[in-house]
Parts: C-alpha cells; structure tokens; sequence
C-alpha cells in the first residue's frame, strides 16, 4: 500500500476511535457503537476505492497507463459510493438502536484527514 494511503487509512481509524470514545463519555455506549459504525463504513469504503482504483492504474507490464488510471478511479468512486450505501444501509435495518448524530459525525470524520493530508502535502 502507497504510503500515503496508508497515513489517510491509519489517521481515519485513529479519528474514528477517538469520536467513539467522546461519544462514549457524551451518550454512553450506543453513541460510541453508533459513531464506530459511522467511522467504520467511511473506512471500509475508502480501501475498497484504493484497492480497485490501485490496482487498474498500471497496464500488464506494472507501467503507468493515464488511460487505466482514470478507468481506476471511476470504478474506486463507483466502489466507495455502492460500499457506503450499502454500510448505511446495513447499520439502519440491523441496528435498530442507531444514534444518528454520532453515526453521521463518526463517518463524517473520515472525510476530515482528506483536507490534513492536503496541507501535510504542501
């Protein structure tokens, strides 16, 4: 795995851990179950992006192809998009008991170490 990748994969997990356990101080333990799920779905469907737009960025001799690249990135978007409204959906019909706020502030997380790594970059 790219390390940059990497570091935006490990930082969601550590922000996604670190709302669960305020959200345990703050609702108890269905918000940090809530706001895991949230982080969770947001995660999951970040590697599933990464997996599939990675692996058709390079032709069959491991070289760089824009062509493929881009291919690459259309169907990661297409993947993170059908692996998110699949989590939402799983969490809403198996978990009756969701908090809704934490769920939604756990997966928003995620979305916050895409603008850390764009300053770290700079």
């Amino acid at each position: 795995m790219h390390p940059q990748v990497r570091w935006i994969i490990g930082w969601q997990v550590a922000l996604t851990l670190s709302i669960a356990a305020v959200a345990a101080v703050w609702g108890g333990a269905n918000a940090a179950l809530s706001a895991l799920a949230g982080g969770g779905i947001g995660v999951v469907a970040n590697l599933l992006y990464v997996w599939r737009a990675m692996r058709l960025s390079v032709d069959a001799t491991g070289k760089p192809d824009p062509m493929r690249a881009y291919r690459g990135q259309a169907a990661g978007e297409a993947y993170k998009f059908a692996a998110t409204l699949a989590g939402f959906a799983l969490v809403f019909v198996v978990y009756k008991g969701v908090a809704p706020i934490p769920l939604f502030v756990g997966y928003a997380s995620t979305f916050v170490i895409y603008w850390l790594a764009l300053v770290r970059r700079r």
